[in-house]
């Protein structure tokens, strides 16, 4: 912490951040100037050691049954106090930038301007969230010791770092799909590197640790290339030139980090050649001393992330002759679109760039270690999830993206391609099939690795919920009129994360409606296919209603930013939500068409497999003399047929009632045959005895 809290100043003063105030400008005071940073790198701090600590607990350790494991009990209490301490730590927070933003000292502040900081400006609804969901984790901490509920508070913690990434540095500047979502990465990746290596060092008596740090010695790898490249890309954003790295404070700052990180990198090499083996032979010194080693130079860099995060950067924030499009959209007004424009024109989102190379190497490393063993993975299903992971990266970086922010037309075509194309590919790639036979399952029978975790995942409560066909139509169809009948489109584009989450959304929703429809993995839920076609046609029918109710409105959706983008080159704002309803009603028939073939063609071949296991039974039946399942049923019905209707209960035989599966009366066999009439005190039925 001293490395910290010594480089923290070093860089503010390197950075300009304490500059000296100037005379007739509102001045916070002293106290905020120093308090701010050094409150920011503690609540930096407390964040990391909470995710280090839940997230060894929950995936890191071996568990003990549906418990975990004594010392993974031991990080979940220690996790707990900490992350009460990240809850004060971000409320402090609050109140220093409120004096910092308005330039009075913490003392005149008064609860009213707080409270409305926390609660109006992204700024302070950032940090409070951060106060809630680091509440939330030393809670979950402290309730329980299952290893389920140490991974909700593991993935609660994680989501507790994101927050302040959308505010600040990368909110303000230009391109914020770089910007936003690079540094959101880069605090995640972090979070999880540094804080493991703490944790380790927790429970470095542990005889578990060898195999814990190979574990974490491969998050780690993960890690160090997902900082190395979030942080470049965030870097070039800020910095707007090569040359600023050595002309700008900034820059000189930025390369303090780069070294910082290469010394990181050489260590945890060391780690993996010398160290892990040690640890497997016993001998814990050494590992300990290195990562302790590891750990000052990674206070430092903390500490260097936080002046960064408080010095000015070569491409100015909030210039006077700003361009309000650009601060608004984070690029500049589009021209007329052409088809070159519309696919030519890149707009880089690290988000789903990320997700589309981890969802490409990931299955293509599944299918690669399936072939290496010696089973084939069909190229159908290859195809398809590649080209489902493609259309989603077109869809979201090259030029098409750019006018989704400004026309509803284009964000409509957007939406279609997301919420269908890309999931009906998706689906038919079987990723769940693909991890489940490929994934290795762990030495340990206590360690609970990603195989395991997934298929909990697929029998859990809220994946059945979930995976309802009931439920699955309600949010993909809910969605489209929840969305485009409200205000909350217009609050979503204004948002970069809500953006990001409503694009999300799309391709979940549309997922899972069609996981449940035509997917053939595991945890879906059985049901009968023509139950399964008239799901399909009401989700045909939703699609279609929502686009007819669009064509029919009057009224503008998301006024407030369609408005404040609209472009001069374009048609007016209701011609052009006309042409967006259009796409939307016309849209949906090719896929849906083919969503029918596919589920037409499923049925014909499940039926094609019950006939066939029906023959097989029946030949072996025949070979062995035993009656098979159809001749059982046969003679049950031929049973039945010779049984008659069933007499009411309490009918009298004298009554012309019928006992037994004799004829009917007067035969001779009845209640008025001889064997009646022999008043032998017998039925008919009841024959000799």
């Amino acid at each position: 912490m001293a490395s910290a809290v010594a480089v923290l100043l070093l860089g503010l003063r390197v950075g300009g951040a304490l500059a000296v105030a100037i005379p007739g400008l509102p001045d916070p005071g002293p106290v905020t100037a120093w308090a701010l940073p050094v409150v920011r790198l503690l609540a930096d701090g407390l964040a990391t050691l909470t995710v280090g600590l839940v997230v060894t607990a929950a995936f890191l350790l071996p568990g003990d049954g549906r418990s975990v494991s004594p010392y993974g009990w031991l990080l979940l209490r220690r996790a707990g106090a900490v992350a009460a301490g990240w809850a004060v730590a971000a409320v402090a927070l609050i109140v220093l930038t409120v004096s910092d933003l308005l330039g009075i000292p913490v003392g005149r502040l008064g609860i009213a301007t707080v409270v409305s900081f926390a609660s109006s400006i992204a700024q302070g609804q950032a940090l409070l969230l951060q106060a809630g969901l680091a509440l939330l984790v030393a809670v979950l901490a402290r309730v329980g010791v299952s290893r389920g509920l140490a991974a909700v508070a593991a993935l609660v913690a994680l989501v507790g770092v994101l927050p302040p990434a959308f505010t600040g540095h990368a909110a303000g500047a230009g391109n914020h799909q770089i910007a936003v979502s690079s540094l959101a990465l880069h605090v995640l990746a972090a979070a999880l590197w540094v804080g493991g290596l703490v944790a380790l060092l927790m429970i470095r008596r542990s005889r578990q640790l060898a195999d814990a740090a190979d574990r974490y010695s491969r998050l780690a790898l993960g890690c160090f290339v997902a900082v190395a490249v979030s942080g470049t890309a965030n870097a070039a954003v800020r910095l707007g030139a090569v040359a600023e790295l050595w002309q700008s404070r900034y820059g000189w700052l930025v390369l303090g980090k780069l070294f910082a990180l290469a010394a990181l990198g050489a260590l945890g090499a060391v780690h993996r050649s010398r160290t892990l083996p040690a640890l497997r032979a016993g001998r814990r010194g050494a590992f300990a001393r290195l990562a302790a080693g590891e750990l000052v130079v990674f206070a430092a860099t903390v500490g260097l992330a936080v002046a960064l995060s408080r010095s000015p950067t070569p491409v100015t924030q909030n210039p006077l002759d700003a361009d309000p499009i650009t601060e608004l959209l984070g690029f500049p007004m589009p021209a007329a679109p052409t088809p070159e424009r519309l696919v030519g024109q890149l707009l880089p989102d690290m988000f789903f760039l990320t997700l589309t190379v981890l969802g490409v190497g990931g299955y293509l490393a599944g299918v690669w270690r399936l072939h290496r063993s010696g089973h084939r993975w069909p190229v159908a299903r290859t195809a398809s999830w590649l080209a489902g992971l493609l259309l989603l990266a077109a869809v979201t970086n090259l030029g098409v993206a750019r006018y989704a922010y400004v026309l509803f037309s284009a964000h409509m075509v957007q939406h279609m391609v997301l919420s269908m194309l890309v999931p009906i590919l998706l689906v038919g790639g079987a990723p769940v099939t693909l991890a489940l036979r490929a994934l290795r399952r762990p030495t340990d029978p206590q360690v609970r690795g990603a195989r395991e975790w997934l298929l909990l995942a697929l029998h859990s409560r809220p994946t059945r919920l979930l995976t309802h066909p009931l439920v699955a139509l309600g949010i993909y169809a809910g969605s489209l009129f929840g969305l485009y009948l409200s205000d909350l489109l217009g609050t979503l584009m204004r948002s970069h994360l809500g953006h990001l989450a409503m694009l999300t959304h799309f391709v979940v929703a549309g997922y899972l409606l069609f996981w449940v429809l035509i997917g053939v993995d595991p945890g879906r839920p059985r049901i009968a296919h023509p139950l399964l076609v008239i799901i399909h046609l009401a989700s045909m029918m939703a699609h279609g209603f929502f686009g007819l109710v669009l064509m029919q409105t009057t009224t503008l959706i998301a006024p407030d930013w369609y408005v404040a983008v609209h472009p001069d080159w374009a048609s007016s704002l209701m011609e052009d939500q006309k042409l967006g309803a259009g796409i939307a009603w016309a849209f949906g028939e090719i896929p849906a068409a083919v969503v029918l073939v596919v589920l037409v063609r499923q049925w014909i071949r499940a039926d094609g497999r019950e006939q066939a296991r029906l023959d097989r039974a029946a030949a072996r039946a025949e070979a062995t003399g035993e009656p098979d399942d159809l001749a059982r049923y046969n003679a049950f019905l031929a049973a039945a047929g010779r049984a008659g209707p069933p007499v009411p209960a309490g009918t009298a035989a004298g009554d012309g009632g019928f006992v037994g599966d004799s004829g009917p009366p007067g035969d001779g066999v009845g209640a008025d045959g001889p064997a009646a009439r022999a008043g032998d005190g017998r039925t008919a039925a009841s024959g000799p005895t």
